[in-house]
């Protein structure tokens, strides 16, 4: 069941956070906007515990969401931060072999939501990169990859340190913004459910919200289990792709920064998945 006026509000404040250049601002206006999608999560959640019709009418759903064309370079740290916004959404996800789509498993309202935060910190995301490697602050640093040499029975794996070239330099970028953004959001949404447990109120009450959240958890998990297809497992990197620490901690400290709000479709595609 879509919820218009929830999306309209989040929108308001992910542009409220867009258009402040305080910081610590936009990090309110930030927080503001997952635990509103918590809070409505919750209600939900309760509705539906208490509603034996609404259960019955309001079931997860799987949306196909794409993140770009086949061959482009840094699609995996596209998918990473869907994932990471999702799961501090309670939807699941199933990746593309070639991650040029993710799958979501979950309410439609919470798929909304990753939706709505995902079109904005994407483009945040790939403008923080570009701004990154203009500066030419990587220039210098190195980076560890996996490199194979040999061949046949002398064939092996080494770690070498390599000069840090502006392909690597994005992607580890771009992870790091990824992961801080998931901290963020995990962090509001933790703060939204345990400030929803503490105003239970009346002996009925105490304990509902946990109840109603977990059912709501065990019913995604059940109908993802009957619902996927996707093979193997995903991951947000290689071994291979090179690791700079330098270049991480510079895309951290932009996830910590980042503000939300952008207005992108995200068509589908097709493919074979992962988990």
């Amino acid at each position: 069941m879509r919820d218009d006026r929830l999306l309209t509000r989040i929108a308001g404040l992910l542009r409220q956070a867009e258009g402040t250049d305080n910081e610590h601002e936009a990090e309110a206006f930030m927080a503001a906007a997952q635990r509103l999608a918590t809070a409505a999560s919750i209600d939900l959640a309760l509705a539906r515990s208490h509603d034996g019709a609404q259960r019955r009418s309001v079931a997860p759903i799987t949306r196909q969401i794409r993140m770009g064309d086949a061959g482009k370079r840094g699609l995996r740290t596209y998918v990473q931060l869907f994932v990471q916004i999702a799961r501090a959404n309670d939807v699941t996800c199933d990746v593309a072999s070639n991650s040029t789509f993710v799958i979501a498993y979950g309410f439609e309202s919470d798929i909304d939501t990753c939706e709505t935060l995902y079109t904005s910190l994407v483009i945040q995301m790939v403008a923080a990169s570009d701004a990154y490697l203009k500066s030419g602050a990587y220039k210098g640093d190195t980076a560890r990859q996996v490199v194979t040499k040999g061949s046949g029975y002398f064939r092996r794996r080494v770690v070498e340190e390599k000069p840090l070239s502006p392909i690597t330099a994005r992607l580890n970028f771009q992870s790091a913004f990824a992961e801080r953004i998931g901290a963020r959001l995990q962090t509001a949404r933790d703060e939204g459910r345990a400030e929803a447990v503490a105003n239970e109120s009346g002996s009925a009450a105490r304990g509902s919200t946990e109840i109603a959240l977990r059912d709501k958890e065990l019913e995604v998990s059940s109908f993802y289990r009957e619902s996927t297809s996707a093979r193997g497992t995903w991951r947000p990197s290689s071994a291979r792709s090179g690791y700079s620490s330098a270049a991480r901690r510079a895309g951290d400290r932009a996830g910590k920064r980042a503000r939300i709000g952008a207005d992108a479709t995200l068509p589908g595609a097709n493919g074979a998945i992962d988990r």
